[in-house]
Protein backbone atom coordinates (compact mmCIF):
# COMPACT_ATOMS: atom_id res chain seq x y z
CA UNK A 1 0.00 0.00 0.00
CA UNK A 2 1.39 3.42 -0.93
CA UNK A 3 2.17 5.56 2.35
CA UNK A 4 0.03 8.74 2.78
CA UNK A 5 1.19 11.78 1.20
CA UNK A 6 2.01 13.93 4.24
CA UNK A 7 5.11 15.40 6.03
CA UNK A 8 6.28 13.13 8.65
CA UNK A 9 7.66 15.53 10.77
CA UNK A 10 11.97 14.96 9.48
CA UNK A 11 12.72 17.17 12.05
CA UNK A 12 15.04 18.88 9.09
CA UNK A 13 14.49 21.51 6.55
CA UNK A 14 15.33 23.20 3.43
CA UNK A 15 19.04 24.43 4.86
CA UNK A 16 19.45 20.68 6.34
CA UNK A 17 23.02 19.45 4.74
CA UNK A 18 23.78 15.60 4.02
CA UNK A 19 26.30 15.11 7.00
CA UNK A 20 23.07 16.09 8.88
CA UNK A 21 20.67 13.54 7.08
CA UNK A 22 23.38 10.66 7.32
CA UNK A 23 24.67 11.16 11.18
CA UNK A 24 24.73 7.95 12.89
CA UNK A 25 24.51 6.03 9.64
CA UNK A 26 26.91 3.27 8.56
CA UNK A 27 26.25 2.31 5.03
CA UNK A 28 29.07 0.01 5.10
CA UNK A 29 28.50 -2.97 2.99
CA UNK A 30 26.07 -1.21 0.60
CA UNK A 31 26.04 -0.60 -3.10
CA UNK A 32 24.46 2.25 -4.78
CA UNK A 33 24.25 3.74 -8.30
CA UNK A 34 23.65 7.38 -9.04
CA UNK A 35 23.24 8.36 -12.20
CA UNK A 36 24.71 11.63 -13.11
CA UNK A 37 26.53 11.46 -10.10
CA UNK A 38 29.66 13.31 -11.96
CA UNK A 39 28.01 17.05 -12.01
CA UNK A 40 25.32 19.11 -10.03
CA UNK A 41 23.83 17.57 -6.89
CA UNK A 42 24.74 14.10 -8.60
CA UNK A 43 28.71 14.82 -7.19
CA UNK A 44 27.36 16.08 -3.35
CA UNK A 45 24.93 12.96 -3.26
CA UNK A 46 27.74 10.35 -4.49
CA UNK A 47 30.50 11.43 -1.66
CA UNK A 48 28.02 12.08 0.84
CA UNK A 49 26.86 7.75 0.42
CA UNK A 50 30.60 6.68 -0.35
CA UNK A 51 31.70 9.12 2.77
CA UNK A 52 29.30 6.83 4.72
CA UNK A 53 30.49 3.51 3.93
CA UNK A 54 28.68 2.69 0.66
CA UNK A 55 30.59 1.29 -2.51
CA UNK A 56 29.21 4.01 -5.30
CA UNK A 57 28.81 3.35 -9.33
CA UNK A 58 28.60 6.43 -11.39
CA UNK A 59 27.54 5.50 -14.45
CA UNK A 60 28.42 8.59 -16.75
CA UNK A 61 28.13 9.14 -20.51
CA UNK A 62 31.32 10.91 -19.97
CA UNK A 63 33.53 8.88 -18.34
CA UNK A 64 36.66 11.13 -18.16
CA UNK A 65 34.78 14.04 -16.82
CA UNK A 66 33.67 11.83 -14.04
CA UNK A 67 37.29 10.28 -13.28
CA UNK A 68 38.10 13.81 -13.01
CA UNK A 69 35.46 15.35 -10.86
CA UNK A 70 35.29 12.02 -8.82
CA UNK A 71 39.22 10.41 -8.80
CA UNK A 72 40.86 9.79 -5.27
CA UNK A 73 37.36 9.52 -3.58
CA UNK A 74 37.37 5.82 -1.92
CA UNK A 75 34.19 3.47 -3.15
CA UNK A 76 33.87 5.41 -6.17
CA UNK A 77 33.32 3.21 -9.70
CA UNK A 78 32.69 4.72 -12.89
CA UNK A 79 30.91 3.18 -15.54
CA UNK A 80 29.88 4.01 -19.75
CA UNK A 81 26.25 4.85 -19.50
CA UNK A 82 24.20 7.25 -21.93
CA UNK A 83 20.54 7.24 -20.95
CA UNK A 84 19.56 8.52 -24.44
CA UNK A 85 20.95 5.26 -25.84
CA UNK A 86 18.79 1.97 -25.03
CA UNK A 87 21.35 -0.15 -26.24
CA UNK A 88 23.95 1.78 -23.66
CA UNK A 89 21.38 1.35 -21.26
CA UNK A 90 21.61 -2.40 -21.67
CA UNK A 91 25.21 -2.74 -21.77
CA UNK A 92 25.44 -1.22 -18.45
CA UNK A 93 22.74 -3.02 -16.63
CA UNK A 94 24.18 -6.19 -17.92
CA UNK A 95 27.67 -5.97 -16.88
CA UNK A 96 26.53 -4.79 -13.39
CA UNK A 97 24.08 -7.81 -13.30
CA UNK A 98 27.25 -10.29 -14.31
CA UNK A 99 29.02 -9.03 -10.82
CA UNK A 100 26.16 -10.97 -9.07
CA UNK A 101 26.29 -7.83 -6.69
CA UNK A 102 22.76 -6.52 -5.08
CA UNK A 103 21.94 -2.96 -5.32
CA UNK A 104 20.89 -1.29 -2.43
CA UNK A 105 20.26 2.22 -3.80
CA UNK A 106 19.19 3.22 -7.14
CA UNK A 107 19.65 7.32 -7.17
CA UNK A 108 18.14 8.34 -10.96
CA UNK A 109 19.91 11.48 -10.55
CA UNK A 110 20.86 12.59 -14.16
CA UNK A 111 18.91 14.90 -15.91
CA UNK A 112 18.44 17.49 -18.62
CA UNK A 113 16.28 21.16 -18.32
CA UNK A 114 14.85 23.03 -21.06
CA UNK A 115 16.73 21.65 -23.96
CA UNK A 116 15.89 23.25 -27.53
CA UNK A 117 13.76 20.39 -29.28
CA UNK A 118 16.10 17.37 -29.91
CA UNK A 119 15.37 13.64 -31.07
CA UNK A 120 16.98 10.89 -29.84
CA UNK A 121 16.62 7.01 -29.91
CA UNK A 122 13.28 6.37 -32.43
CA UNK A 123 12.42 10.17 -32.38
CA UNK A 124 11.73 10.59 -28.63
CA UNK A 125 11.44 13.91 -27.42
CA UNK A 126 15.12 13.97 -25.61
CA UNK A 127 13.31 15.01 -22.25
CA UNK A 128 11.27 12.62 -21.98
CA UNK A 129 13.83 9.97 -23.12
CA UNK A 130 16.24 10.94 -20.70
CA UNK A 131 14.83 12.05 -17.63
CA UNK A 132 12.55 9.31 -17.58
CA UNK A 133 12.38 6.37 -20.28
CA UNK A 134 16.02 5.97 -19.90
CA UNK A 135 15.85 5.85 -15.87
CA UNK A 136 12.90 2.99 -16.31
CA UNK A 137 14.69 0.92 -18.47
CA UNK A 138 17.79 1.06 -16.50
CA UNK A 139 15.37 0.16 -13.03
CA UNK A 140 14.07 -2.36 -15.07
CA UNK A 141 16.87 -4.15 -16.17
CA UNK A 142 18.79 -3.66 -12.89
CA UNK A 143 15.41 -5.33 -10.92
CA UNK A 144 17.14 -8.71 -10.11
CA UNK A 145 19.75 -6.79 -8.03
CA UNK A 146 17.56 -4.38 -6.31
CA UNK A 147 15.06 -7.34 -5.13
CA UNK A 148 19.00 -9.36 -4.49
CA UNK A 149 19.86 -6.46 -1.73
CA UNK A 150 16.52 -7.13 0.18
CA UNK A 151 15.26 -4.27 0.89
CA UNK A 152 16.64 -1.61 -1.35
CA UNK A 153 15.13 1.93 -2.80
CA UNK A 154 15.29 3.81 -5.97
CA UNK A 155 15.01 7.51 -5.60
CA UNK A 156 13.54 9.27 -8.79
CA UNK A 157 14.42 12.77 -9.05
CA UNK A 158 11.89 15.06 -9.64
CA UNK A 159 11.44 18.78 -9.65
CA UNK A 160 8.45 21.70 -8.72
CA UNK A 161 9.29 22.31 -12.64
CA UNK A 162 6.31 19.25 -12.81
CA UNK A 163 4.17 21.96 -12.53
CA UNK A 164 4.29 23.00 -15.73
CA UNK A 165 2.36 19.78 -17.40
CA UNK A 166 0.78 17.01 -16.83
CA UNK A 167 1.43 13.42 -19.24
CA UNK A 168 0.34 14.75 -22.67
CA UNK A 169 -1.19 11.79 -23.41
CA UNK A 170 -2.35 12.93 -27.74
CA UNK A 171 1.07 14.57 -28.28
CA UNK A 172 3.58 12.50 -25.51
CA UNK A 173 6.75 13.06 -27.74
CA UNK A 174 5.98 16.68 -28.85
CA UNK A 175 5.29 16.32 -32.88
CA UNK A 176 2.40 18.80 -32.85
CA UNK A 177 4.29 21.58 -31.32
CA UNK A 178 7.41 22.31 -28.69
CA UNK A 179 7.55 24.63 -25.46
CA UNK A 180 10.79 23.29 -23.70
CA UNK A 181 9.45 24.03 -20.01
CA UNK A 182 5.77 21.78 -20.87
CA UNK A 183 8.28 19.17 -22.32
CA UNK A 184 10.21 19.48 -19.32
CA UNK A 185 7.04 19.54 -16.99
CA UNK A 186 6.24 16.43 -18.26
CA UNK A 187 9.18 14.78 -17.89
CA UNK A 188 9.29 15.65 -14.14
CA UNK A 189 6.02 14.71 -13.52
CA UNK A 190 6.77 11.01 -15.07
CA UNK A 191 9.59 10.99 -12.50
CA UNK A 192 7.28 11.05 -9.68
CA UNK A 193 4.63 8.96 -11.80
CA UNK A 194 6.82 6.26 -11.97
CA UNK A 195 8.03 6.40 -8.57
CA UNK A 196 4.36 5.80 -7.67
CA UNK A 197 4.02 2.60 -9.59
CA UNK A 198 7.39 1.30 -8.76
CA UNK A 199 6.70 0.96 -5.38
CA UNK A 200 3.46 -0.64 -5.87
CA UNK A 201 4.90 -3.19 -7.63
CA UNK A 202 8.10 -3.15 -5.87
CA UNK A 203 6.69 -3.80 -2.37
CA UNK A 204 5.93 -7.01 -1.95
CA UNK A 205 9.86 -7.92 -3.16
CA UNK A 206 11.08 -5.19 -0.32
CA UNK A 207 11.72 -2.17 -3.01
CA UNK A 208 10.40 1.63 -1.87
CA UNK A 209 10.83 4.29 -4.57
CA UNK A 210 10.70 7.40 -3.64
CA UNK A 211 10.67 10.90 -5.73
CA UNK A 212 12.14 13.72 -4.34
CA UNK A 213 12.40 17.72 -5.61
CA UNK A 214 15.92 18.79 -4.41
CA UNK A 215 14.80 22.39 -5.03
CA UNK A 216 16.49 25.53 -6.39
CA UNK A 217 20.28 24.81 -6.98
CA UNK A 218 22.69 26.65 -9.56
CA UNK A 219 24.15 23.81 -11.33
CA UNK A 220 24.56 22.65 -15.11
CA UNK A 221 20.98 21.94 -15.61
CA UNK A 222 21.05 25.15 -16.08
CA UNK A 223 23.16 25.41 -19.05
CA UNK A 224 19.96 25.36 -22.07
CA UNK A 225 19.05 29.10 -20.58
CA UNK A 226 20.50 32.58 -21.44
CA UNK A 227 20.91 35.36 -18.63
CA UNK A 228 17.64 36.97 -20.25
CA UNK A 229 15.33 34.33 -20.04
CA UNK A 230 16.62 33.54 -16.44
CA UNK A 231 16.19 37.67 -15.69
CA UNK A 232 12.81 37.34 -16.40
CA UNK A 233 12.37 34.26 -14.17
CA UNK A 234 13.44 36.33 -11.50
CA UNK A 235 16.16 33.80 -10.88
CA UNK A 236 18.73 36.77 -11.37
CA UNK A 237 19.34 40.24 -12.07
CA UNK A 238 20.04 42.57 -14.95
CA UNK A 239 24.27 42.32 -13.06
CA UNK A 240 23.67 38.74 -13.31
CA UNK A 241 23.27 38.54 -9.02
CA UNK A 242 20.82 36.12 -7.16
CA UNK A 243 17.98 36.97 -6.81
CA UNK A 244 16.19 33.47 -6.10
CA UNK A 245 17.35 32.11 -2.73
CA UNK A 246 19.17 28.98 -4.02
CA UNK A 247 20.17 26.02 -2.28
CA UNK A 248 23.71 24.95 -2.37
CA UNK A 249 24.43 21.95 -4.05
CA UNK A 250 24.87 19.94 -1.10
CA UNK A 251 21.57 20.95 0.64
CA UNK A 252 19.91 20.39 -2.10
CA UNK A 253 21.34 16.60 -2.26
CA UNK A 254 20.15 16.34 1.68
CA UNK A 255 16.56 15.26 0.52
CA UNK A 256 17.97 13.19 -2.33
CA UNK A 257 20.30 11.12 0.50
CA UNK A 258 17.57 11.58 3.18
CA UNK A 259 15.19 9.59 0.84
CA UNK A 260 17.55 6.74 0.09
CA UNK A 261 19.05 6.14 3.42
CA UNK A 262 16.81 7.23 6.55
CA UNK A 263 15.34 4.79 8.64
CA UNK A 264 12.23 7.04 9.69
CA UNK A 265 10.96 5.68 6.20
CA UNK A 266 10.51 2.42 6.96
CA UNK A 267 7.45 0.85 5.68
CA UNK A 268 6.89 3.61 3.52
CA UNK A 269 7.04 4.63 -0.62
CA UNK A 270 5.39 6.05 -3.33
CA UNK A 271 5.53 9.32 -1.85
CA UNK A 272 7.41 12.54 -3.23
CA UNK A 273 9.64 14.73 -0.78
CA UNK A 274 11.03 17.76 -0.41
CA UNK A 275 12.81 19.93 1.85
CA UNK A 276 13.80 16.74 3.00
CA UNK A 277 10.32 15.70 4.63
CA UNK A 278 7.24 13.80 2.80
CA UNK A 279 5.83 16.82 0.81
CA UNK A 280 1.77 17.87 0.85
CA UNK A 281 -0.27 17.56 -1.91
CA UNK A 282 -0.54 20.67 -3.17
CA UNK A 283 -3.49 22.88 -2.93
CA UNK A 284 -3.93 24.83 -6.92
CA UNK A 285 -6.22 27.36 -5.31
CA UNK A 286 -4.10 28.68 -3.56
CA UNK A 287 -0.07 30.74 -4.22
CA UNK A 288 1.74 28.26 -2.21
CA UNK A 289 0.34 25.48 -3.90
CA UNK A 290 1.90 26.38 -7.30
CA UNK A 291 5.34 26.77 -5.53
CA UNK A 292 5.06 23.98 -2.77
CA UNK A 293 4.04 20.35 -2.84
CA UNK A 294 3.19 18.13 -5.29
CA UNK A 295 0.29 18.24 -7.89
CA UNK A 296 -2.63 15.88 -7.78
CA UNK A 297 -1.58 14.74 -11.29
CA UNK A 298 1.60 13.58 -10.32
CA UNK A 299 0.36 10.79 -7.54
CA UNK A 300 -2.59 9.68 -9.47
CA UNK A 301 -2.14 5.76 -9.20
CA UNK A 302 -4.17 4.97 -12.63
CA UNK A 303 -2.03 7.53 -14.17
CA UNK A 304 0.97 5.95 -13.14
CA UNK A 305 -0.03 2.62 -13.67
CA UNK A 306 -0.95 3.87 -17.69
CA UNK A 307 2.46 5.90 -17.70
CA UNK A 308 4.44 2.69 -16.77
CA UNK A 309 2.82 0.23 -18.80
CA UNK A 310 3.60 3.04 -22.28
CA UNK A 311 6.92 3.28 -20.81
CA UNK A 312 7.38 -0.71 -20.68
CA UNK A 313 6.00 -0.55 -24.30
CA UNK A 314 8.29 2.03 -25.65
CA UNK A 315 11.62 0.52 -23.97
CA UNK A 316 10.64 -3.26 -24.39
CA UNK A 317 11.55 -3.26 -20.85
CA UNK A 318 9.60 -4.27 -17.54
CA UNK A 319 10.07 -5.81 -14.21
CA UNK A 320 9.89 -9.36 -13.20
CA UNK A 321 7.28 -10.46 -10.24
Amino acid sequence: MVSYQRPIGSGFGANTTTAQVLEGLDLTGTTAIVTGGYSGIGLPTVRALAGAGATVVVPARRPQAAAGELGGVPGVEIAQLDLADLASVRTFAESFLADGRSLDLLVNNAGVMASPLTRVGPGWEAQFATNHLGHFALTALLWPALVRAGGARVISLSSVGHKASDIRWDDLQFHNSYDKWQAYGQAKTANVLFARHLDRLGEPAGVRAFSVFPGGIHTPLQRYLPKAEMVALGWIDEEGNDIYPWKSPDQGAATTVWAATSPRLEGMGGVYCEDVDVAVIADLATEEGHNRGVNPYAIDPESAQRLWVLSAGLTGTDIAG
